[in-house]
């Protein structure tokens, strides 16, 4: 039996429904903060949250995938579960990261563009 194609699969599961959660989360919550930044915009916060969420889900998903060809052969079940755990806690730290960047990179930028 190769436990690495089912690895594959609950991997990119778990990983796919949490980028897709958070990315549903921070896009709704998004547009209150950029509407903040950019006040009298609301248009133009809408295109910008949607742009971010977009380049969130490419690079994340995109991310996933790719980290698929690091993977060794696991051949037990325990290592099965520990590689899905320790690769998903690795997508979820990096998502946290971006997150927190994107917040004060754009908080930044869009302070440079009001002054």
């Amino acid at each position: 039996m190769n436990f690495n194609v089912i690895g594959y699969f609950i991997y990119l599961i778990i990983t796919i429904l949490i980028i897709l959660k958070v990315g549903k989360i921070c896009y709704k919550n998004g547009n209150i903060y950029v509407s903040e930044l950019i006040p009298n915009h609301a248009d133009i916060c809408q295109k910008i949250n949607q742009v971010l969420l977009m380049a969130y889900y490419l690079l994340n998903i995109g991310y996933c995938a790719m980290t698929l060809i690091s993977w060794q052969k696991i051949i037990s079940i325990t290592q099965l579960i520990e590689t899905i755990g320790s690769k998903t806690s690795l997508i979820i730290f990096i998502i946290s990261v971006l997150h927190y960047l994107n917040i004060v990179l754009i908080t930044k930028y869009i302070q440079k563009l009001i002054k």
